[in-house]
């Protein structure tokens, strides 16, 4: 009980921070939260609930979770902690089927992963659901490493810096996303889950491809830790310490120049040490001769 207290706490108070310093919530939001059945949407749907609860403004939960047709599904254990929770907590659920796994197979070419066709669609189903519910947001449950790890895979394989946003809105600008779970450590959200003894659904779609790019990106993350046990946190960092200036993509530069005087207002030059006198030990150069100096139109021997 103990451990599960102090990682109930230790997670809530980094969704509480996350939450308030990216501006998630809002009077008045309706949030559908996304409840896959893994570790991640449990443990953010159960943070929710405490942190909603401790505002002093008015913010309804939905849960949403989708049935998409995996053969071996079994919603049961889903259904019952939900009901459960409903009773407990007040928070209404719906659960949504549609046929997305027939769908992903017909699309994806053999070798390829699954997971990019797979959550484009789970994504539009969602979205559909937000509009005929009245909702003004939907929670997902990517957590730190999710946005490591992705943004890895974009450096590598797409040529882009692009990782996870804390929110953004989406591409029809009816709905905003929201992951309140995006500076949690992925191991502490699996040891509460373990703890809290959650009916885990295993994705039987995921789970049935191995040698993918994600986790060749979580083994490379898993090597660096060995030398450096701060390395996600550190890198983590980095991606809300970016400095324009110094990268290469000139859009970013010119709209750099363009910030209001508010936005990281540039330093106040200090004083450097001088530089040293640099004087050659020795130099190779072809020196004018004396006495013959060569014309303006005349070049030199």
């Amino acid at each position: 009980m103990k451990a599960e207290k102090r990682l109930f706490k230790a997670l809530y108070k980094q969704l509480s921070q996350t939450t308030q310093r990216y501006g998630l919530l809002a009077p008045g939001d309706r949030i559908g939260v996304a409840l896959s059945g893994g570790k991640d949407s449990y443990t953010l749907l159960v943070l929710l609930q405490q942190l909603v609860r401790s505002l002093d403004f008015q913010v309804e939960l939905t849960v949403l979770h989708l049935d998409q047709a995996q053969p071996g599904y079994d919603g049961a254990p889903l259904y019952r902690w939900l009901e459960t929770n409903r009773r407990e907590n007040g928070v209404d659920y719906e659960i949504l089927r549609e046929d997305t796994y027939s769908v992903v197979l017909e699309h994806t070419k053999p070798g390829r992963a699954y997971c990019s066709v797979c959550s484009r669609l789970r994504r539009g189903v969602l979205y559909t659901a937000m509009q005929r519910l009245g909702l003004s947001k939907l929670a997902l449950g990517h957590h730190r490493d999710d946005a490591l790890e992705t943004f890895l895979m974009n450096l590598f394989h797409s040529g882009r810096l692009q990782a996870m946003p804390a929110g953004y809105t989406t591409d029809d600008g009816t709905g905003v996303v929201i992951r309140p779970l995006i500076e949690c450590a992925e191991s502490d959200i699996a040891e509460f889950a373990d703890l809290r003894a959650f009916p885990i659904l295993p994705c039987n779609l995921c789970g049935s491809q191995t040698g993918l790019q994600r986790e060749r990106m979580k083994r490379l993350l898993e090597d660096l830790e060995r030398e450096n046990p701060h390395v996600r946190s550190i890198m983590l960092n980095a991606l809300s310490n970016v400095r324009p200036t110094h990268l290469l993509d000139r859009d970013l530069a010119a709209a750099w120049q363009t910030r209001d005087a508010e936005v990281r207002p540039d330093p106040t030059p200090k004083v450097t040490q001088r530089h040293m006198a640099g004087l050659p030990v020795s130099a190779h150069r072809r020196l004018a001769v004396l006495g013959n100096e060569p014309t303006p139109d005349e070049p030199m021997q």
